[in-house]
């Protein structure tokens, strides 16, 4: 097959190009003082922008090209799963949103300061990279397969390479010069880019199906003789490997979007950047609500798909051969095969949207822990003083070296994610797993209980990663010659959580010397 761009298509992309290029000129423009600017926008950005800024970073690549993919191959329980946000949304709102003010702290992890003392707040600052660049860097990967198959043809590690290297060098100087106001202001922009384009193949995928949309209702209600309804949301059956199902929901899904909302700085920042608590709540329990009509859409093109590619009786000819094993995702080889010239550009330039969107947050987030939990904590271990201007330009160095290890991570789960055969999304929520699980045991002990130690925290830090890493079908295998045993993420989540709460409750309560600051001097 020999895909080529049309004009049109060069146009749609170099069009987006040029907005990209002028609207990191415009929202850089303004000189940034200090890390509190450059990380917090000063606690000025209104309630609207953060929800949609937080909404554009829980969401990415991985819902561009996942959620199509789950709408295809399975039903609408995925959409249920929120329900799980939803209430992690209000535990958080009550229990984290509040602290995080009344300390003034610049990322989540100094909460743990005034509790186990500077050095559990460097460990857990430390874990929350290490996964960080795990999950981002599979979201870029995601990303720059779609990208190389669109541009390229095929997914080859070059191609690959060079895909990963155009998003990387774009998400960076979308964020490197303006910090977060830039970052947010931008996400705003792609939020809107990636919604348009998944809407406009909706369009061309109903007039592509040559039925009305109450038989393409009938056809997902019924698809055929022993096969349940595509249209189901609620998912009752009991599946060790299946992490949508109502128990997965209120257990691991509960859990997962606690430390999303809660304890992730690439979530919490945005929370941190609204004027007060309740605008902090009120823009993480918008953007919770959006996820589900905007989620909606990607899932229904999946749906559609399905019409198109296993419903010949429906189509009459129209659609061509349904996607093999060969094929990254349905949609694209929906894009690749089917999509009409022109429109192509479009969907590369809505995968570099949400790539980007989320891209941008955690260059600045992951920037901010290195910046102030770790280096600030390194200079003042050695009472070196340095100008409020110096942490800026380090948040923009770590920023610069944070973007090559995402470049990497990108080109390792090149490999891992053929190696694990996981759906897209699911490669995806799993991977952050691994610093989820020690940062939830270590923040319910703050939370709940008296108990732990700086000694006891880093372990089930340590304990949390080692659990997870135990449960993955690859490591089962070293070990063991039967068949490994398929453990969903959610329940690798809660098996790792409840360990390392455990192992930080182990430790006896001893008095805390932080070192130098205040914690609210620590972000001021």
């Amino acid at each position: 097959m020999e895909l080529q761009f049309t004009l049109v298509d060069w146009a749609i992309f170099a069009l987006y190009g040029a907005i990209l290029a002028a609207s990191g000129w415009f929202f850089s423009r303004r000189k940034t003082a200090d890390s509190r600017d450059y990380f917090l926008a000063r606690n000025t950005m209104p309630m609207w922008m953060v929800a949609i800024s937080t909404l554009a970073t829980i969401q990415s690549a991985a819902t561009f090209l996942g959620g199509p993919d789950l709408g295809y191959s399975g039903d609408f329980s995925y959409l249920f799963t929120n329900l799980g946000a939803i209430i992690a949304a209000l535990i958080v709102s009550r229990l984290l949103i509040p602290r995080f003010y009344a300390q003034r702290v610049t990322t989540v992890y100094e909460l743990l300061q005034s509790r186990f003392g500077t050095s559990t707040k460097h460990r857990a600052g430390a874990m929350y990279l290490v996964g960080r660049v795990f999950a981002s860097g599979a979201r870029l990967y995601m990303a720059a397969i779609a990208v190389s198959m669109i541009l390229f043809n095929d997914i080859a590690a070059g191609h690959v390479v060079t895909a990963v290297l155009i998003l990387t060098l774009a998400g960076l100087l979308q964020t490197l010069v303006g910090g977060v106001r830039s970052v947010i202001h931008s996400d705003i922009l792609q939020c809107a880019v990636y919604i348009s384009a998944a809407v406009a193949v909706i369009s061309v995928l109903l007039s592509q199906i040559p039925v009305p949309l109450p038989e393409i209702n009938a056809a997902l209600q019924s698809p055929g003789e022993n096969l349940d309804s595509k249209l189901a949301v609620v998912d009752l059956g009991w599946d060790l490997g299946d992490p949508f199902n109502v128990w997965a929901t209120f257990t691991g899904f509960v859990l997962l979007h606690f430390a999303t909302l809660g304890l992730d700085q690439d979530v919490s920042q945005r929370l941190l950047t609204c004027k007060n608590p309740r605008d902090g709540a009120r823009a993480m329990m918008l953007s919770v609500v959006m996820v589900v009509p905007v989620m909606f859409v990607f899932m229904a093109i999946g749906m559609l798909l399905y019409v198109f590619y296993q419903r010949p009786d429906l189509m009459a000819g129209a659609a061509g051969p349904a996607p093999t094993g060969g094929d990254i995702t349905v949609f694209m080889h929906y894009v690749l095969n089917e999509m009409p010239q022109g429109l192509r550009g479009l969907v590369t330039v809505g995968v570099m949207a949400a790539a980007l969107s989320t891209l941008n947050s955690s260059l600045n987030s992951m920037a901010s822990v290195l910046t102030e939990d770790l280096y600030r904590g390194w200079l003042n271990k050695r009472h070196i003083d340095k100008p409020a201007r110096h942490f800026v330009l380090a948040g923009r160095i770590s920023m610069c070296a944070l973007a090559l290890a995402l470049g990497g991570m990108a080109v390792v789960c090149y490999y891992w994610q053929q190696y694990s055969e996981l759906p897209l999304i699911t490669f995806a929520l799993s991977v952050m797993v691994f610093a989820y699980s020690g940062l939830l045991g270590v923040f319910f002990t703050v939370l709940f209980t008296r108990r732990g130690n700086s000694t006891s925290a880093g372990l089930a830090l340590a304990a949390g990663f080692l659990v997870t890493l135990a449960q993955q079908p690859w490591m089962i295998g070293l070990v063991s010659d039967a068949a490994p045993t398929d453990i969903a993420f959610t329940w690798q989540l809660c098996l790792g959580t409840v360990i390392a709460f455990a192992v930080c409750c182990l430790g006896r309560p001893e008095p805390v010397s932080i070192d130098n600051r205040s914690l609210e001097g620590s972000s001021a």
